[in-house]
């Protein structure tokens, strides 16, 4: 962890990266982001050289989204309820959002069956939601290929059409990020980086965080979080503020 800001704004993260030292800026040549236009906004301004990239996670989490609502959607039009135990679709939802190079023939083929058996108001637009996310993980699973770009133009296309031949609001709206993001997108599948290292340092300290019940002292959140996540700042803290922030024996 590099450090730590309060506030999820423009200028608190300008701030940060503005006191950083000139020479350490130029040196940075790709930021890993999520599709927020907070960070993006942010890094244009500080950091202008640098190449965004956008996590693939986050690309995949978006397009289950949206096959979860409209499966949702389509079960409360059709049946005129949300969805239950008894009901396929509601029963295939953690397969359908499984990718399918993951899965195994005898699960997706009856996956497949079983959408085309429900009723085909409910079924095919489904069936259609989660072909187009297929489509957008194809397209993801070119990273680190060094593909050449007629492949990713036609996996782009196939992914753009399936969305536009669905008539579903759900797609055109998650085919419409992906041409917004499509520039930090393209980095991802030509370079292959990710954030998933500081994902995961942000997981520690959201653990941190509720173990801890919530914290009322800035400063003492700031410490924990500093001892859980960089090994290197245990030893640089001063005791006695690791003993009125709760943590005695380190320091």
């Amino acid at each position: 962890m590099l450090g730590q800001v309060e506030g999820r704004t423009i200028a608190a993260v300008t701030g940060w990266l503005a006191r950083r030292e000139a020479s350490w800026r130029a040196r940075v040549a790709f930021v890993a982001i999520d599709m927020c236009t907070i960070f993006k906004a942010a890094v244009r301004q500080v950091l202008p050289p640098a190449v965004l990239v956008v996590d693939h996670f986050h690309i995949v989490q978006l397009a289950n989204q949206a096959l979860t609502e409209v499966r949702r959607r389509l079960t409360v039009q059709v049946r005129g309820r949300r969805g239950r135990k008894g009901n396929r679709e509601w029963e295939l939802r953690n397969r359908l959002t499984r990718s399918a190079a993951r899965m195994h023939g005898t699960q997706l083929d009856p996956m497949v069956d079983d959408l085309h058996a429900l009723p085909a108001r409910l079924g095919r637009p489904i069936l259609a939601a989660w072909n187009a996310k297929e489509d957008l993980l194809d397209l993801l699973a070119l990273a680190r290929t060094h593909p050449d770009r007629s492949v990713i133009a036609d996996r782009l296309f196939r992914f753009y059409d399936r969305c536009a031949a669905s008539g579903l609001p759900e797609l055109e709206r998650l085919a419409t990020t992906i041409e917004t993001w499509w520039p930090e997108i393209l980095a991802f599948l030509r370079t292959g980086i990710t954030n998933s290292g500081s994902e995961g340092t942000n997981r520690v300290i959201k653990t941190v965080a509720r173990d801890a019940y919530g914290f009322r002292n800035p400063e003492n959140q700031r410490l924990r979080t500093r001892c859980a996540t960089t090994r290197r700042s245990r030893g640089h803290l001063n005791p006695a503020k690791l003993r009125r922030a709760g943590i005695p024996g380190l320091g």
